[in-house]
Formats: structure tokens, C-alpha cells, sequence
């Protein structure tokens, strides 16, 4: 009689307003897809569509065929609602057009 390895893995999940972090015990060789799946987050947010959700392990974007070690945490991401690049664009463009005329200059007098 051959004994199955496990591992303990986490899977999380997070909106804005509400996030889970599942503990799952998965065999050894599980892979983040299977992990996700075994987890039954699925039931929790039915709106995740894993197609086209991007996946990382401890933050470190992975692939859904990565095989998992002991106490990995599987983290699912949301899609980007707005374009990091553009927002620091707009953020910068708009500290400079404070900078040119925004402050009050004390009378040195």
C-alpha cells in the first residue's frame, strides 16, 4: 500500500471589498490550476472566469501549470481596472502643472 503525499497550500482571492484566503490540502505535484479548483473558491465567487485571471505565487506572477511546494499561497488577480503606467503619467503631468504657478509667495517685505 503506497501513501499519498499532501502539502498545505492557501488559495486567496480578493475584491475591494471582501477577500478570502482558503487552506487546502492538495497530493504533492498539485498544481496552482488544481489547487484553485480543490479550494471550492469557485463557489465563493462565481463571477471568476480562471481563463482569464492571472495567477502568481507569494506575488510572483506564475503560470495555472506551475506545481505547487508545501506552503505556497496561490494568490488570483483581478484584471487591471486602469493602466499603472498611464495613472503615474497623469499623476506626474498634473505635480508639474501644480509646481509652475500653484504656491504663494510671503511678502519679503
Amino acid at each position: 500500500m503506497s501513501v499519498v503525499e499532501t502539502i498545505n497550500v492557501e488559495v486567496a482571492y480578493a475584491l475591494p471589498d471582501r477577500q478570502l484566503i482558503l487552506e487546502v490540502n492538495v497530493d504533492a505535484g498539485t498544481t496552482v490550476a488544481g489547487a484553485i479548483v480543490q479550494s471550492g473558491i469557485m463557489m465563493e465567487f462565481p463571477e471568476l472566469d480562471l481563463e482569464h485571471s492571472d495567477v502568481g505565487i507569494f506575488g510572483k506572477q506564475s503560470k495555472m501549470e506551475t506545481v505547487l511546494a508545501d506552503g505556497d499561497r496561490v494568490e488570483i488577480y483581478r484584471p487591471l481596472i486602469a493602466d499603472p503606467k498611464e495613472v503615474r503619467r497623469k499623476r506626474a503631468a498634473e505635480g508639474k502643472a501644480m509646481k509652475k504657478g500653484g504656491g504663494i509667495l510671503a511678502d519679503a517685505g
